[in-house]
């Protein structure tokens, strides 16, 4: 969601499978992903407890903007809500996750360089932010809708890996 005032996009709407989203022209986040030790780890924000899902972990990301690629809404929102600018970041595949009327796109992308996640600068979306190894995800409470993505960014990831 923007930290600079509602825009036209930004509320609520109902999906073609009954669903309530946030986002009324879709929306879209960032799944920062690296090489770790044991296999993939992921770059994943520790959700306010007021926000919706709060108290879960998952991708930065929010309503797109009129007229906004998922790839701009994606790095416009991880820059908003953990302080990450575009040019420390290099965009990957995404996937669509459609539910008819409103979809939300995961956009992969990788650190350009080190990044430290005690060094991002959260705004009030965010109570932590974390790289999280993919071998251990079940450890944690996933937002919903990560969780239900899981299965088709898995590959993505393996071949990012490649």
């Amino acid at each position: 969601m923007a930290t600079s005032g509602l825009t036209p996009t930004d509320g609520w709407t109902t999906c073609d499978l009954g669903h309530r989203h946030w986002g009324r022209a879709g929306a879209a986040g960032l799944l920062v992903h690296r090489d770790g030790d044991e296999g993939p780890e992921l770059l994943l924000q520790h959700r306010a407890l007021w926000s919706h899902h709060g108290g879960t972990w998952g991708t930065p990301g929010g309503a797109l903007h009129l007229g906004e690629s998922p790839e701009q809404g994606a790095l416009r929102e991880v820059e908003e809500e953990l302080g990450l600018p575009a040019a420390a970041l290099v965009l990957g595949a995404r996937s669509v996750d459609d539910h008819g009327g409103w979809a939300y796109t995961t956009v992969l992308a990788r650190p350009a360089g080190p990044l430290d996640p005690s060094r991002l600068q959260l705004d009030g979306e965010s109570t932590g932010v974390a790289w999280v190894p993919l071998a251990v995800l079940h450890q944690v409470t996933l937002h919903p809708g990560l969780a239900a993505s899981l299965d088709r960014l898995r590959p993505l990831l393996s071949q990012a890996a490649a």
